[in-house]
């Protein structure tokens, strides 16, 4: 089994989100379908998707600290 991570695109994300905005459960991109049991799965597709794009919605907060000069 390979250990690369899924590489995602932006069309597979916004498939998963315009399902998600209609209350579908079936999303279907190229020539795959998958059903999702709940809302909950699809959002976290949506979250898997996003993470692997690098667009999640998370801050990241640097500090930087000195004891001399500036």
């Amino acid at each position: 089994m390979d250990d690369q991570p899924m590489a995602y695109t932006q069309d597979q994300l916004t498939a998963l989100e315009k399902a998600l905005a209609r209350g579908e459960h079936r999303v279907t991109f190229a020539d795959k379908t998958v059903e999702y049991r709940s809302v909950d799965d699809l959002k976290a597709a949506i979250r898997e998707v996003k993470r692997g794009l690098g667009t999640t919605n998370s801050a990241c907060q640097i500090r930087i600290t000195t004891d001399k000069g500036f």
